[in-house]
């Protein structure tokens, strides 16, 4: 029977997961004995999940009172554009260096949109949100540099959270949003990379820039 999962483990990924998905919005103001109530723990290992929190710019602590939920600061999102858009971008050029490569990442990127495709139809958000960040970061796993992939990840918490305020009150922009995966992966099946760097900008201008 494997360990029982630390306490501290268990309130940071709860809490984590509750900023991410959008449950708790930026500037919500909440208490440890909130989470700390939610699994039946005491409030010490969620202080210690809080101050992990903060250290990743999701929470802001207030002595005596809780957390805020750090909104997205201004500026944030365009950074997070660029560089996603940089690093997609030479993703696919490294990946069409190699054409054996091509198929089994094209097929890869057609379950995942499939996946999304799902969520939509169950209305899930979350799950939507979190679909588009794999999307995106499968796309960058094909061009197979580590340096780019790790730095990649570190974009993850911040890509679904954009997705999150992206999605919410635009619901007509999901069908809109899975198309335009659909064409970045056509792009890539048929080798042209100057097509999928014109189609990426375009997605991302339509979706987190507008």
């Amino acid at each position: 029977m494997p360990p029982a999962e630390p306490a501290a483990d268990r309130a940071y990924q709860l809490t984590k997961e509750l900023v991410l998905s959008g449950e708790l919005p930026g500037g919500h103001l909440f208490s440890e004995g909130d989470i700390a109530t939610r699994l039946g723990v005491s409030r010490t290992p969620v202080r210690e999940a809080f101050l992990r929190l903060q250290a990743e710019d999701l929470l802001t602590l207030i002595p005596k009172r809780g957390a805020v939920v750090a909104p997205v600061p201004p500026g944030e999102a365009e950074d997070v554009l660029d560089a996603r858009e940089a690093i997609e971008t030479a993703a696919v050029r490294r990946l069409l260096r190699r054409p054996d490569q091509v198929p089994p990442a094209v097929t890869a990127l057609r379950v995942v949109v499939d996946r999304q495709e799902a969520h939509a139809r169950a209305e899930d958000l979350a799950a939507l949100a979190e679909a588009d960040e794999e999307f995106h970061r499968a796309i960058v796993d094909a061009g197979r540099n580590a340096l780019t992939t790790r730095f990649y990840a570190t974009l993850g918490d911040r890509q679904r959270r954009m997705s999150i305020r992206t999605f919410g009150p635009s619901p007509d922009l999901v069908p809109v949003v899975i198309a335009q995966h659909r064409g970045l992966i056509e792009a890539i099946a048929a080798g042209d990379g100057a097509g999928f760097a014109e189609a990426l900008r375009a997605h991302l201008d339509g979706t987190h820039r507008r």
